[in-house]
């Protein structure tokens, strides 16, 4: 095991639309990563490393959030 990376003991489970999946799939095989599970942990790394974002909305509940862009979200 690499030096800084801890092992990993917490199972978190998510649900998701096939929209949702389909691009995590494609987003996988684009850049030859080698899980599913892989594809998420570097995107969440990317999206926590990115501050220029807003910060989300508080008065959502968990269903109303996705993974997909929301044309409305896209800044110009």
């Amino acid at each position: 095991m690499s030096e800084g990376i801890s092992k990993r003991t917490e199972r978190l489970q998510i649900m998701l639309s096939d929209e949702e999946l389909k691009a995590i799939d494609d987003w996988r095989f684009k850049f030859r990563l080698p899980s599913r599970a892989a594809a998420i942990r570097d995107l969440i790394r990317r999206g926590m490393l990115n501050q220029e974002m807003p910060a989300p909305a508080t008065d959502k509940t968990s269903t109303e959030f996705s993974s997909l862009i929301d044309p409305a979200d896209e800044q110009d």
